[in-house]
């Protein structure tokens, strides 16, 4: 057995034992009958913020709306699932947001990581056919590209809260992480292809994007590493480079892109989610996301030891075994015991100057 050392990792709090290895009294049809409750308040949560945003705001404000009230309706709404249906105590951050020790460093983890994929995928662009990109300078384009910065935070948060939260953590729990990892996988490849434009490579690099955002969470037991990929992965294309995201070219008002070259190396009008070349650095970046997650893995996944409570007296034990191979102790001889010679050591100076004082005397003569 290879024992790997912890590379100087803290003990885990009870908040993050509790992530590691969360408690749930029920079984897999009470799991399952959850994983459908939340998926279908998903869509409910899906119209409602669509609705509200509406109403609330104007077309160019309306995108950022609507994702900040699905990321509220999501986290509320499966807060209050975990706590009366699971007796969660924290059950926002039992969704895999814990304000842990080192989640900052976790979140800029999955950025560097969804950063160097969206790279891979664009230098071959720019070598083989190119891309015609066009700026404007403008400073309302500063002020809309921090609002559209805040749209794709919003965005990869509300995709990891509803596909790597509660209900896939409940359907974790009815058919396993491998299962549950290919089901979400699956569900966010079909409804990426309802989308205008949609073709088979962009439902193979959603099912592969899936399973790698689905590796980040069940690594790492919590959601600031794949939002991170996820984040980094749409924003940097579009608010960098200009590139379209799943077909929309409007995010960035700084920088357009128009990449040239063939379809299955730039995605068409579709962008790179629907470009066979990123299904393959997908795949390959699976592994990765393995390798640069295994400190966390080993912190988050391996088993928690918890004494039994046993009492166990080794000398006892020890001394039963001595006594069965050998035969028991010999009885110790005892020790002599003191003669004493006469009193002489226990009389007083004044009482032996007493006694010379008394012999030195001469007897009287009797009259």
């Amino acid at each position: 057995m290879r024992v790997v050392p912890r590379r100087n990792l803290r003990p885990r709090t009870p908040l993050e034992i509790r992530m590691n290895e969360p408690v749930y009294t029920g079984g897999r049809l009470r799991a399952y009958l959850q994983f459908l409750a939340a998926f279908l308040y998903f869509f409910f949560a899906r119209s409602l913020a669509f609705r509200g945003a509406e109403g609330l705001a104007g077309e160019a404000w309306f995108p950022l709306v609507d994702q900040a009230m699905l990321v509220f309706l999501l986290l509320i709404g499966y807060a209050a699932m975990g706590f009366w249906m699971d007796r969660q105590p924290h059950p926002i951050s039992e969704q895999g947001l814990p304000l842990r020790s080192g989640w900052p460093r976790e979140a800029g983890l999955g950025m560097a990581t969804g950063w160097a994929i969206a790279l891979v995928c664009v230098l071959p662009l720019t070598v083989i056919g190119g891309i015609a990109i066009s700026f404007s300078p403008q400073a309302a384009s500063w002020g809309w590209l921090v609002a559209d910065t805040a749209y794709f935070a919003l965005f990869a948060l509300a995709e990891e809260v509803a596909f790597r939260g509660y209900a896939f953590q409940r359907f974790v729990q009815a058919v396993g992480p491998t299962g549950a990892a290919l089901g979400f996988s699956a569900i966010y490849a079909i409804l990426q292809a309802l989308l205008p434009g949609a073709n088979h490579a962009s439902f193979a690099v959603s099912l592969m994007l899936g399973l790698v955002l689905s590796a980040c969470y069940l690594r790492t037991r919590a959601l600031w590493v794949g939002w991170g990929v996820n984040f980094a992965w749409k924003g940097s294309r579009a608010l960098l480079i200009g590139l379209a995201v799943s077909g929309v070219t409007s995010h960035s008002p700084l920088v357009q892109g128009d990449p040239m070259g063939p379809f299955w190396l730039t995605g068409g009008a579709f962008g790179l989610d629907g470009s066979w070349l990123t299904f393959f650095v997908l795949l390959a970046a699976l592994p990765v996301v393995f390798r640069i997650t295994s400190d966390l893995n080993y912190r988050y996944n391996a088993p928690v030891i918890v004494p039994g409570g046993i009492p166990v007296d080794l000398d006892a034990i020890s001394r039963a075994q001595h006594d069965a191979a050998m035969g028991p102790a010999a009885p110790a001889a005892s020790a002599p015991a003191l003669v004493q010679i006469g009193n002489a050591a226990s009389e007083t100076p004044r009482e032996q100057g007493s006694q010379q004082t008394t012999s030195s005397q001469p007897p009287k003569a009797a009259s």
